[in-house]
């Protein structure tokens, strides 16, 4: 499946001074963009000697050549190659493999842009795990989508069940000696899917293949005056008969049966069913014609009752209508799609809910209900797009559907310890808001103590039939360090308790814990303190020393007692305290050794509000250990 039979001509040889990582870098007429990206090469945190930068211009006519050339005057590790044009970023690929020494090379595209420490956290996985390929978390801007959401650090997946397989293209981290041994290169002279074979052959052929997915390592960047290679029009018929001899040299290296059909279908999400929207709908009907007999030998051949499955009903359909030669049905469901959304599904009386598509139950031209079932897709789309503290009361605020349905009912849905609570809510210009009081959100009393996770759910209608409900966690928008700081909550009647709320790993769903005493994030884990006037001899006593102590505690009442104390391993000393509140739930406290036992002690802060009692440990300043005071024998009086 290799697109090339041998390295090609002056490939350097192993003996040559090796980089850590080459990232090669195909340039035609980007000039707008290779300060954004060659700059994010120059800016890693990678030492620049570990980098061998192989930019190959590939006939650019806007200047491209030229920046590069003067970039290659201020940093010596970027060498800079020129080449007529050749028709796609195959052959400047290859191009730049000939002359990669790196241990590793990554292929960054010239409009994207890599996180600052992606190179170092790529190499340094594949070196840890012996990775031949290590993706990095992908990242969309400008309008582009990201191809994969990769949410899993993981030291080894596997194709088949795992959703790398899903994004082929060449943004990745490869081993060298691991593409020379398979002979893998690029298809040349080609705009559309000139990575794939490549991709294919590297993914099934690897001896493992790891995911970062913990850092944004790759900015997929949309351009601006939509250009990109996957957003041009193209020879349709003649794109599907080269898409048919790749997907033939993956047939040949998966047998027929499961592992292959969950490969197919990513194929028909993408390739093999992508071109049947807007580039079908603007040929005549001839260009519609040939393009379907161009795609039918695929799903002939590709099109299993297991792939079909797995496909959403509008592709489903789609590929159905090529399967059974019913054009004019293609064509309704494809203009259904680029215009207005489908109407509002039918739902079934047993609950199966079905996509609102052209011929549904249809008494002349019947297609099969399974094309268009959607029941088990049927998914919730919701944003959290606030979340804050109030008074000791949590406010939500998002936005959620049932995409195609009319929504007549929304709830805040808390679950945990074996019990449920649903908590009304109130919809505004589409938008729910919520709000969560510890003191009544179980049905009116105060919330038990324990982990509860939160939910937004959806009932809602649709053309016929009864309603539907969906429900799904929330997933903040942002991380907001402030809102997830522990706090102390009231409950009413009950004891007050610290809550904090918490992202979950890896998904981020949002969580409630009550009385954590902070197992996640400490509660006053900010607690600093230090030592104010100390004698500058052990027997002049403590008369001026003090202490200091300043820490972020919200929620916390006003009634509340704080106190600094001395304590070891079998004593504890309270001290007289003053407390000082300032903005930002910031306390400041301060009190006087005077009196203080002799000895050796750990400072701490006593809270106590109700029956809540809590003992804080004060760091010192620098915050890496105990704040510790000696306190010496007292001065015998003359």
């Amino acid at each position: 499946m290799a697109a090339t039979d041998s390295p090609p001509p002056g490939h350097t040889s192993a003996a040559a001074p090796s980089a850590a990582v080459s990232v090669i870098v195909p340039v035609h007429n980007t000039r707008r963009y290779l300060d954004r990206s060659l700059g994010s090469v120059f800016t890693q945190t990678l030492p620049q000697h570990r980098i061998e930068v192989i930019a190959v211009d590939d006939g650019s006519t806007d200047g491209s050549g030229r920046w590069l050339s003067e970039a290659a005057r201020t940093h010596p590790n970027l060498t800079v190659l020129h080449r007529p044009a050749s028709g796609g970023a195959g052959r400047p690929r290859n191009t730049g493999l000939a002359h990669a020494t790196g241990d590793f090379v990554f292929f960054l595209d010239s409009d994207d842009r890599l996180g600052p420490e992606a190179l170092a956290r790529l190499t340094q996985m594949a070196r840890t795990h012996g990775s031949d390929i290590v993706y990095g978390r992908i990242v969309g801007a400008d309008g582009r989508a990201a191809p994969v959401d990769l949410r899993i650090t993981s030291p080894r997946v596997s194709p088949f069940d795992s959703p790398v397989y899903w994004s082929l293209a060449a943004y990745k981290l490869f081993r060298r000696s691991f593409l020379d041994r398979h002979r893998l290169r690029f298809v040349e002279g080609r705009l559309l899917a000139e990575d794939l074979p490549f991709g294919i052959a590297a993914l099934l052929r690897a001896d493992t293949v790891s995911v970062l997915a913990d850092y944004d390592c790759y900015y997929l960047h949309g351009r601006d005056d939509d250009s990109n290679a996957t957003r041009q029009d193209a020879d349709w018929p003649e794109y599907l008969s080269y898409i048919a001899t790749v997907l033939a040299g993956l047939a040949a290296e998966v047998p027929p049966g499961k592992d292959r059909d969950a490969l197919m279908v990513r194929h028909f999400h993408g390739e093999i069913l992508m071109p049947f929207a807007a580039p079908y709908l603007a040929r005549a009907p001839a260009g519609r014609r040939d393009m379907a007999n161009a795609a039918r030998p695929l799903v002939a051949r590709y099109l299993t009752d297991r792939v079909l499955a797995a496909l959403p009903p509008r592709l489903r359909l789609r590929a159905h209508c090529l399967r059974a030669g019913l054009d004019d049905a293609l064509t309704a469901v494809i203009r259904t799609d680029t215009g207005a959304r489908p109407g509002p599904p039918h739902v079934d009386p047993d609950g199966r809910v079905y996509a609102a598509y052209p011929y549904f139950r249809d008494p002349v031209r019947p297609l099969p209900d399974a094309c268009y079932d959607l029941t088990q897709r049927l998914a919730l789309r919701q944003r959290l797009t606030s979340y804050r503290w109030r008074d000791g009361t949590l406010h939500l605020h998002g936005t959620a559907e049932l995409p195609g349905l009319i929504a007549h009912a929304t709830e805040l849905v808390l679950r945990g310890r074996g019990a449920e609570y649903r908590l009304p809510t109130r919809r505004v210009d589409g938008a729910w808001h919520a709000t969560l009081d510890p003191a009544t959100a179980a049905d009116g009393a105060p919330l038990a103590d324990g982990i509860w996770g939160l939910k937004v759910a959806v009932t809602a209608r649709g053309a016929t039939g009864p309603a539907v409900r969906r429900a799904a966690w929330l997933h903040p928008e942002t991380e907001d360090p402030t809102t997830l700081a522990p706090r102390v909550l009231g409950r009413g009647p009950a004891t007050p308790t610290v809550g904090g709320l918490f992202l979950s790993h890896p998904h981020g769903h949002l969580h409630l814990d009550l009385d954590g005493r902070g197992v996640r994030r400490p509660v006053g884990g900010d607690l600093r303190g230090r030592i104010t006037g100390r004698p500058t001899g052990r027997t002049r006593g403590t008369g001026r020393t003090g202490l200091t102590a300043c820490l972020t505690l919200p929620g916390c009442p006003a009634d509340a007692e704080l106190q600094l104390i001395l304590t070891d391993a079998t004593r504890m000393a309270g001290l007289r305290t003053s407390v000082e509140r300032g903005a930002g739930d910031r306390l400041t406290l301060r009190a006087r050794l005077r009196g203080a036992p002799r000895g050796t002690w750990q400072v701490a802060v006593r809270f106590a509000a109700g029956a809540l009692r809590l003992r804080l440990p004060v760091e010192a300043p620098e915050g890496r250990e105990p704040l510790t005071v000696t306190v010496p024998p007292r001065r015998p009086r003359s």
